[in-house]
């Protein structure tokens, strides 16, 4: 008689991919791209090198994967800023979200996308190019839904909506920038606040 009890395809992965993942986000976050050591990274995520190649390949393969779970899950205010009915409070939800997510308790400080790799070596470059790219992404973002306010007339016709969009990310990294030299959350709201103040409006 012929058996049918199936035969194992292979080992299945001891650990959760997800969570494994979320940890290596908080060791880029903390430490940077080039700071981070593998060792580093396997201690966090509880694998050895072997398994953080099978599941992830190599360290830059992941830190991108780091980024893009960074991106959808802690810094996902910003999608739903661009959501916002007006300009202005387009602008509140991105600076707001930004001081929160720099600076929740149990979290590193600062923003992962900013520190990530601003100073690297020549060997590291594609990665300091991939934030400089994701950075611009956000940026560009930012100018299409302040155009389609000037469109709207939410803005100004005089407003420059790259102006714009380049104000509010200079201000948001700074935010990071402060959060991780120790400023407090309640600091950074009225910096945001402050910013805010000189949104253009248009004539009432």
């Amino acid at each position: 008689m012929t058996s049918t009890t199936p035969v194992p395809t292979g080992r299945p992965r001891a650990f959760d991919i997800d969570e494994a993942l979320d940890r290596a986000v908080l060791v880029f976050w903390s430490k940077g791209f080039e700071g981070a050591s593998l060792d580093d990274l396997t201690e966090a995520m509880g694998i050895s090198r072997p398994s953080l190649y099978r599941a992830f390949g190599n360290k830059e393969d992941l830190f991108h994967k780091a980024l893009e779970r960074y991106t959808e899950g802690l810094t996902a205010y910003f999608a739903r800023a661009l959501a916002e009915p007006t300009s202005a409070a387009v602008a509140t939800a991105v600076l707001h979200g930004t001081v929160e997510a720099a600076t929740m308790p149990g979290f590193p400080t600062g923003c992962l996308g900013v520190h990530g790799a601003l100073a690297t070596g020549d060997e590291s470059r594609p990665v300091r190019d991939a934030l400089i790219a994701w950075r611009e992404e956000g940026i560009a973002h930012l100018t299409r839904r302040f155009q389609q306010a000037v469109d709207a007339g939410d803005l100004p016709p005089s407003a420059d909506p790259h102006l714009l969009a380049l104000y509010l990310r200079t201000v948001a990294n700074g935010i990071a920038v402060q959060a991780t030299s120790g400023s407090s959350r309640p600091e950074l709201l009225q910096v945001a606040n402050l910013a805010l103040d000189s949104w253009p409006s248009t004539p009432v």
